[in-house]
């Protein structure tokens, strides 16, 4: 559809999602029916991806509280081969002989 015909209807439609105000404009069509029901989609499409992506992060946040960073402050223990020796370090103690701790 093109021409003068596009300038004199008043088929666009904008529809404004209020909790999250989330704003969609539609001026596809003539008919005004079907670019409310455009607008409906493409916002229950962009409901949907916001919600998507809120639940990611909020999986994502818990995530890494569990694994932590790996940093020596988290380790328990260090068991070191070449030097034949293990630390623990929640009580700081060292032992030689890997093997006997390991048996």
């Amino acid at each position: 559809a093109g021409g003068q015909h596009v300038n004199k209807t008043e088929s666009a439609v904008r529809v404004t999602h209020l909790p999250s105000g989330i704003v969609v404009s539609i001026q596809e069509t003539r008919s005004q029916l079907q670019n409310r029901q455009r607008a409906m989609n493409v916002l229950r499409a962009r409901l949907y991806e916001a919600k998507l992506k809120q639940i990611q992060a909020e999986r994502r946040s818990v995530r890494l509280a569990q694994i932590g960073t790996g940093d020596r402050n988290e380790r328990i223990r260090t068991y070191n081969f070449p030097q034949n020796r293990v630390t623990d370090h929640r009580i700081n103690m060292t032992i030689h002989g890997v093997e006997q701790v390991l048996a």
